[in-house]
């Protein structure tokens, strides 16, 4: 017990690692809000940097074009996020199952799928069309 209350005593006393989260839409009263900052009610807060986009598993990018309908994807994809469509012999990616795994992208024959930087994904719907790639 002794243990575990110094660490909680000691997580308390440092600083978060973590970044507050930037605001993606503008406030209703832009006015107002940089009336605040200059003031120093409100902090603006940076975003923080995207490492390359070599490492970073953002939102999938689907090339319809390269691809050639082998199902490798669909196969290798824990979450079940991929379906097939037989009348086009293309996939369609459901971004709201996805697990960010990236093995789609590993397996690919011909590079058709890969990873952006796109991370803000966020969605009150999940049917809707941002969270979809065909």
């Amino acid at each position: 017990m002794l243990p575990m209350l110094s660490q909680l005593l000691k997580q308390m006393m440092k600083k978060p690692f973590t970044n507050l989260f930037p605001a993606k839409y503008a406030p209703k009263n832009v006015r107002g809000y940089l009336k605040n900052v200059q003031e120093g009610k409100t902090k603006i807060i940076p975003p923080v940097g995207i490492p390359d986009e070599e490492t970073f598993r953002g939102k999938i990018v689907y090339d319809r074009e390269k691809c050639i309908g082998c199902k490798m994807c669909i196969r290798v994809c824990p979450a079940k996020a991929i379906e097939f469509k037989e009348e086009e012999k293309k996939i369609r990616i459901y971004i709201g199952r996805c697990i960010f795994c990236s093995q789609c992208n590993d397996v690919c024959p011909v590079d058709a799928l890969h990873m952006s930087n796109e991370f803000l994904l966020a969605d009150a719907n999940k049917a809707s069309e941002n969270l979809i790639v065909e």
